[in-house]
């Protein structure tokens, strides 16, 4: 019998004889269950009530019916699940531990190992206990908080889980919140704010994984940033993360970060026109802008300088604690970093894929879209531009920053629209079928050239609860809404009416077999 850390790789296919192929969910995305009367209510629950968001109601209901998704996973061929724990349902009050809900996690992982899933647990998804307050975040005491939770749950489930992300998407988490405003509290431009959110969760992270390897000792712990051009939103939290055990002492961290930021200018790729057209031909990293374009360029330059308000909030100078405008003092990230018992609190180089060139997520008003024309300023989420062609670039880059480290590639998926029942195609024709043959040509492309890719994890098993709104569909599985006696009915394809689960089984088939065939396509 197959043990979940002994995935099928027959001798000679080209993938690591460990490599993990796994679906990615999120705790509030799926479980269900929060923000209703008598149900454990996180920071998303005013937001909920107020009507400024789609109530997330029952979800998938994953809660109550984890099985289905699993054993759905399980028939796919993956040997790995990414599952996230909701402190909110750990924690409910203040001072408090429901058992129950931790045993009820517990049985989860176990149902994971019988069906020879590697469990990959996620201690937090952008969520936490309403009572903490929307600006969590910025309070002082949020690492230690945070950390003291972490300990609750390694405590629990290290047994039985050696695979942690501590924070999801720490990046993401600070710019929606404080910075793009479609996070709650849901501030502009509030760049103060971005940057003490980002010094007090790489602290969070750092505390976290302390208490993840006081439990189990060999535990592979990651923090996973989503891919984004901006060196300040991106990298940089990595090589803070990095800096003591590449031998930088904590007065060189202004010159390490600026000597870095130079190498990632120098690295990134030649992107394709904005448009998404699929000429290859080398362009600069800043392309000469279409008519199209300047509204979304002159918008990446906004982000660029607001971006170098961060590093000196996170480095200080000269190792001593840094002031910003409002006169807050900084630097709880660096003490946690150099004063760790840990030299690198990061095992795994961990990242998740979309789209991560900044200008383009930008968009003029009027601008059209899958199902229409937006006057929104941005770019839908199902409008973003697949990258195939430069994400082995981009690991192989990213792991030269980081020798040493595994890679993981925890999330890469592609949105559709699903508005009023209604399923619509993406403006640029693509398919998931296509985008997963695509990007896993890439990964391998990137393994090919020595890159130490470890596991991929396709976001999502299933359409989810999508941060305010069920219109965006990732899923592998699509989900009829208000349908079949728990509120959701599982498709037999996704959103799109396409196979893409049955597409993402032969690739994992036919790649574990040496069979490289079944990446061919356009």
């Amino acid at each position: 019998m197959r043990l979940a850390n002994d995935p099928p790789t027959t001798p000679g296919s080209p993938l690591p004889g460990d490599f993990l192929f796994g679906v990615a969910t999120a705790g509030f995305q799926v479980e269900g269950g929060f923000n209703g009367p008598g149900e454990p209510a996180n920071n998303w629950f005013e937001w909920e009530t107020a009507g400024r968001v789609v109530p997330s109601g029952n979800a998938v209901g994953f809660w109550n019916r984890p099985e289905e998704a699993l054993d759905r996973a399980a028939a796919i061929g993956c040997d790995s699940f990414r599952l996230g724990v909701e402190w909110t349902r750990i924690c409910p009050e203040e001072g408090s531990v429901d058992r129950s809900a931790l045993d009820r996690y517990r049985k989860i992982v176990d149902a994971c190992h019988e069906r020879a899933l590697v469990p990959l647990v996620t201690l937090h998804h952008f969520t936490h206990p309403d009572r903490l307050g929307v600006d969590f975040w910025l309070r002082p005491d949020s690492p230690s908080r945070f950390g003291a939770y972490a300990g609750i749950v390694a405590d629990a489930l290290a047994p039985s889980v050696r695979h942690w992300v501590t924070i999801n998407e720490i990046n993401v988490l600070a710019m929606e919140s404080w910075l793009l405003g479609t996070f709650p509290p849901g501030r502009v431009f509030a760049v103060g704010d971005v940057a003490m959110a980002l010094d007090h969760l790489l602290a969070a992270h750092v505390l976290a994984y302390e208490a993840v390897h006081r439990a189990r000792p060999d535990a592979r712990v990651t923090t996973n940033n989503s891919c984004v051009s901006v060196y300040e939103y991106d990298r940089m939290l990595t090589d803070l993360l990095l800096s003591r055990g590449a031998g930088v002492r904590r007065r060189e961290i202004p010159d390490w970060l600026d000597e870095r930021r130079r190498l990632h200018d120098r690295l990134e790729p030649a992107w394709p026109p904005s448009a998404g057209a699929a000429s290859s031909r080398p362009m600069p990293w800043r392309p000469t802008p279409s008519m199209a374009d300047r509204w979304s360029n002159a918008l990446e330059t906004v982000l660029r300088r607001t971006s170098s308000l961060l590093s000196p909030y996170l480095s200080g100078t000269g190792g001593r604690p840094g002031m910003i405008g409002s006169g807050v003092p900084i630097g709880r990230a660096l003490e946690a970093i150099y004063e760790s018992p840990v030299e690198r609190t990061l095992d795994v180089l961990s990242l998740d894929w979309y789209d991560p060139v900044a200008s383009r997520h930008f968009r003029s008003p009027g601008h059209r879209t899958s199902g229409g024309r937006s006057l929104q300023p941005v770019r839908q989420l199902w409008d973003d531009l697949p990258e195939p062609d430069h994400l082995t670039r981009w690991l192989g880059d990213s792991s030269a920053l980081a020798p040493g480290l595994p890679v993981w590639i925890v999330e890469n998926g592609m949105c559709s629209r699903v508005h009023n029942g209604r399923s619509y195609p993406r403006v640029d024709g693509w398919d998931r079928c296509r985008y997963l043959r695509r990007h896993l040509a890439a990964v391998m492309a990137a393994i090919d050239a020595g890159v130490p890719v470890e596991g991929y994890w396709h976001w999502s098993l299933v359409d989810n609860y999508e941060w305010g709104s069920y219109e965006p569909r990732f899923g592998l599985y699509g989900i009829e809404r208000n349908r079949g006696d728990i509120g959701a009915r599982w498709m037999a394809t996704d959103a799109l009416g396409d196979d893409s689960a049955g597409a993402y089984r032969r690739l994992i088939t036919g790649l574990r077999d040496g069979d490289r065939s079944v990446l061919a396509g356009d």
